[in-house]
């Protein structure tokens, strides 16, 4: 056995913490920071959480709370039942050997940190892969089983590795047992920490825990969804919480935290690498949430299904990194306003990007700088019906993934993968890659398909590859017809409608960007279309007022459901005899749907296309505006269509559930190749 390394389920995986001090001043501020990483490993071996604290610099200025600054160095002081490290102004507390964090003292701040009494947390656990600065878990299914198993990796030997004044290294280490469930309670931010930050424009007052228990709280169409009836702090009341509410895109998921007024503390999570992340940029992760709760999601099936969790044969070989995460504290002498710590956890993430990867991390796992290497070219895109010339590639979206398909990389889920936006010439620059094979893949926003590069690239330690022009040419066979939308995987340039009054998210009023996290939206169609459904006509309707963001099923008097089938009307002045046309449907989610697709015929016994059933993203109901990407790219016999007005029938055939449905990226008809 290795030490360092255990396995779950016969899947691999590992956690380490590694915990890293300083102080410093700014605005005026005080600061402190911790890392947190996992690294997945092979069968049977053990679990290594490293723990490091460094000493910065002294300091004479005194903190808000009246704490003495650090100035004999880092200590140590190991008991029967617990491990405390401190440096004189940031004190941190595992428990001995399991090595779980059990306070967090910062600035005389006693404690930052709580137990939770309830060991499922309204089943919390079952959902996050780190509860912050609890430890480390792992969400895993045995074997034939959907219902999955929550782990909170403990040690069960503790021994310092090195100390010195400067710094101390810890770890705890576990062989790991496959009967062990591992169910333990996990730790949350103190109570006194209710403002909430994920972005400029996403900051609010949160609600209690028990404002989402009866009778203070009333629960709606799913548990994670609660009507404030008569929460603690009255201006909530009439609000719905909802944890979905506040997901991200990994691409702008790199700070969220809390702030506490009373002492004014903010306490951040900053992730500077999306690189151990799964399913590529786009992929929408859980931040933070009552509790107060801070989430660093390494691995996750929200907003994708199945497809993104990783699945193991029996003695399968796979070791990945995970991590590290940056945890930063920091305090000002006016806590009156919450947004300068925010403003200042924003600047420190610039800097731990910038640090990236970082030189500290000891495992022979996590390589630096001089061990990666990078990649550079330009795209171009060629589309002979838009331009005679090659098009920049503006924007794009350009990443290496393990090898695959095209498009694979969003159902990618246990390698690492490496993004950058091309600039406008369609240049790139993919710096810090791990050495390894990867495809090169892209996506191109106002275009349809994927990228890929038919070669298998090889990393090697100080590469430094250019590839020079790389061209991509997207589904293409004839003219455009009509369009619908725009090609860029979201939903979110249709019809978003006004939520219910009875069921709103205030931080979501006026917020034109992010409406589409309004609770309850499903619920509008039926009550814009009570008796028929959308009917959308070519030259007359307008796609951001007459096209509803996703296609949902009908509720009915009886509380049941009801397929819904759309029509699109557009007229031909010819059609070309023996000819075959090309209708693309780009969706940008799906959800235990079936895409039925007539053509002037919607009474014919067989659709002339099929999807089959397909999506598991459920992102109407988590409040999303696009899941997992899908293109179909559908032959239309010219004998389908007619000289004059034609219609085209879009039915969504799956109808036991309000949340089956079709999120719509874009559509578009095609003439004959040469029409």
């Amino acid at each position: 056995m290795r030490e360092g390394l255990f396995t779950v389920n016969r899947s691999p995986f590992v956690a380490s913490a590694t915990f890293k001090g300083n102080t410093t001043t700014a605005m005026p501020m005080r600061c402190h920071y911790c890392y947190l990483s996992a690294v997945g490993m092979q069968l049977l071996c053990k679990n290594l959480l490293p723990c490091c604290i460094c000493m910065g610099p002294p300091t004479t200025t005194s903190s808000p709370a009246g704490t003495v600054d650090a100035t004999n160095g880092v200590t140590v002081k190991v008991s029967n039942r617990y491990v405390e490290i401190k440096n004189g102004i940031f004190e941190l507390t595992l428990s001995n050997p399991d090595g779980i964090v059990t306070g967090v003292r910062y600035n005389g701040v006693d404690n930052l940190m709580e137990i939770l009494n309830k060991e499922d947390n309204r089943g919390e656990t079952r959902v996050m892969l780190l509860h912050v600065l609890s430890g480390t878990g792992t969400l895993w299914n045995p074997p034939g089983e959907r219902t999955g198993i929550f782990d909170v990796i403990k040690g069960t030997e503790f021994r310092i590795i090195y100390h010195d004044e400067n710094q101390v290294e810890v770890s705890f280490t576990r062989t790991w047992n496959p009967s062990l469930e591992g169910k333990a309670v996990p730790l949350n931010i103190d109570k006194r920490f209710h403002y909430m930050a994920l972005a400029d424009n996403r900051q609010r007052i949160m609600p209690m825990p028990d404002d989402r228990l009866p009778p203070r709280g009333q629960q709606l169409a799913y548990p994670e969804a609660v009507l404030l009836v008569d929460p603690i702090n009255p201006d909530l009341r009439g609000e719905v919480d909802d944890k979905y509410q506040y997901s991200c895109e990994d691409q702008y998921n790199n700070v969220h935290g809390w702030v506490s007024f009373d002492p004014p503390i903010g306490f951040w999570q900053i992730t500077p690498s999306d690189e151990f992340r799964t399913g590529g940029p786009l992929k929408q992760n859980l931040t933070s949430h009552v509790g107060p709760t801070m989430l660093a999601m390494f691995l996750s099936a929200h907003y994708a299904g199945d497809d993104l969790s990783p699945k193991f044969t029996n003695g399968e070989y796979w070791k990945k990194v995970h991590g590290p995460v940056f945890m930063y504290l920091n305090s000002s002498w006016d806590g009156s306003d919450p947004t300068m710590l925010w403003e200042d956890a924003k600047v420190q993430m610039t800097i731990e990007k910038e640090s990236w990867p970082y030189s500290f991390a000891l495992s022979e796992d996590f390589q630096k700088t001089e061990q990666r290497g990078c990649v550079s070219g330009r795209l171009l895109v060629r589309d002979r019906y838009l331009d005679d010339q090659e098009l920049y590639a503006s924007g794009a979206y350009v990443g290496l993934g393990l090898p695959g398909e095209a498009g694979s990389w969003q159902r990618e889920c246990k390698g690492y993968q490496f993004w950058c936006r091309a600039d406008a010439d369609g240049s790139f620059y993919i710096r810090n890659i791990v050495t390894g094979n990867y495809n090169l893949y892209a996506w191109v926003p106002g275009f349809i398909g994927d990228y890929r590069l038919d070669a298998t690239l090889t990393i090697g330690s100080g590469d430094d590859i250019y590839l020079g022009d790389l061209v991509y040419e997207p589904p293409r066979d004839g003219p455009t017809m009509w369009e619908i939308g725009v090609p860029d995987r979201s939903a979110a340039e249709f019809y978003v409608p006004d939520p219910n009054p009875n069921y709103i998210n205030r931080l979501y009023i006026n917020h034109p960007a992010d409406r589409f996290r309004q609770y309850g939206l499903w619920e509008r169609y039926a009550e814009m279309y009570p008796d028929s459904d959308l009917v959308y006509t070519i030259g007359q309707s307008n796609y951001s007022t007459d096209w509803f963001y996703a296609q949902v099923n009908r509720r009915t008097d009886q509380n049941t459901y009801q397929p819904t089938t759309w029509q699109i009307k557009f007229n031909l002045d010819s059609v070309t005899p023996n000819s075959t046309y090309k209708f693309r449907v780009a969706l940008a989610s799906s959800a235990l749907a079936e895409l039925q697709v007539f053509f002037n015929d919607q009474n014919r016994s067989v659709p002339h296309f099929s999807t089959g059933l397909i999506g598991r993203d459920n992102a109407i109901a988590r409040h999303g505006i696009h899941g997992l990407y899908w293109l179909f790219n559908i032959d239309v016999n010219g004998a389908w269509l007619v000289q004059g007005m034609n219609t085209i029938y879009l039915k969504q055939a799956r109808s036991q559930s309000p949340f089956q449905g079709l999120m719509y990226d874009y559509l578009r008809l095609e003439g004959p190749c040469g029409c």
